[in-house]
This record gives structure tokens, C-alpha cells and sequence, in this order.
């Protein structure tokens, strides 16, 4: 069982960025701006924007072994929530030696949204998907909050 990214009539976001460092202020912003026109608050808005930072950084550096790739975001608001996947066509997770391990950033983006998934896609690379609660939810206290799945896509 996944998340399923759940799109509304026109309140979506879609763009491709190269998988370069220069592209995750890019992915943060334009993330940003739409989450920000959907009424997400000051605080909403550090999650999110903490969220999509770790997620796109790591496909920046880990998902290709050259700067040949990319970064895809969607977004969507459905109900009250915003749905975010950052999604790559690389090798999927592996460590580096340039940057050994590999979950700190994981954990991070965990304790920032409702609910977070890693899926491998069937035509290579991985999916982060987050579910963020916009709204009056208390974003100061979300200790225990969030869900971490890992799936496979068809």
C-alpha cells in the first residue's frame, strides 16, 4: 500500500529541473510559491521547503552517476493537503563515497510531513512522495506524525 498522489482540478505543479545543485533552490521556490498560494503558513512553508531541499538534494547526489539527469516535481493540492513528489530516472538509492550513508536527510523529511514514501519506479530511479496538512494543523508539535513507507511502482 502507497500514497497516492491525489491532483485537483488545475491546482497542480509540474516542472523538470537538470540534476545539478543550482536546480534545488530552483525545485524550493517554485515549490514554494505554490504551496504559499494554497494558504500554507510561515511554518507550513520552512517544512516544505526543508522537505523538498533534502529530497531534491538527494537526487542531485545520489541518483546519477553524471550530471545528465533530472529532477521532476509534481505537486497538488486535494483537500486541505498538499502532495509532493520529487522524482528521479537514475540508479536508485546507493551510497557514495563522496557522501557516505545515506537516511539523514530521509529522517529529516519524515518528521516534517504527514506522510512520506520512497517507491523504486519500474523504469528505473526512485519517487519521494509527501503528504503536508495545510492549514490549522500545529506544525510546531509533529513528533511521531509522519509515516515512512517503502514501495515499488508497477
Amino acid at each position: 500500500m502507497g500514497i497516492e498522489i491525489c491532483m485537483g482540478r488545475g491546482q497542480t505543479l509540474s516542472n523538470t529541473y537538470p540534476a545539478v545543485a543550482d536546480s534545488v533552490p530552483r525545485a524550493r521556490e517554485a515549490l514554494s510559491s505554490f504551496a504559499r498560494s494554497a494558504g500554507a503558513t510561515d511554518d507550513q512553508l520552512d517544512s516544505i521547503r526543508l522537505a523538498v531541499s533534502e529530497a531534491a538534494t538527494n537526487v542531485v547526489v545520489h541518483a546519477y552517476d553524471d550530471n545528465s539527469g533530472r529532477i521532476q516535481l509534481e505537486a497538488g493540492l486535494s483537500s486541505g493537503e498538499l502532495w509532493v513528489q520529487i522524482a528521479d530516472d537514475g540508479l536508485g538509492m546507493r551510497p557514495q563515497a563522496q557522501s557516505p550513508g545515506l537516511g539523514f536527510g530521509l529522517s529529516l523529511i519524515s518528521q516534517v510531513c504527514d506522510e512520506f514514501e520512497i517507491a523504486k519506479r519500474s523504469s528505473g530511479g526512485l519517487e519521494v512522495r509527501m503528504r503536508f496538512a495545510l492549514g490549522g494543523v500545529d506544525w510546531a508539535d509533529r513528533t511521531g506524525r509522519s509515516s515512512i513507507h517503502f514501495a515499488e511502482t508497477a
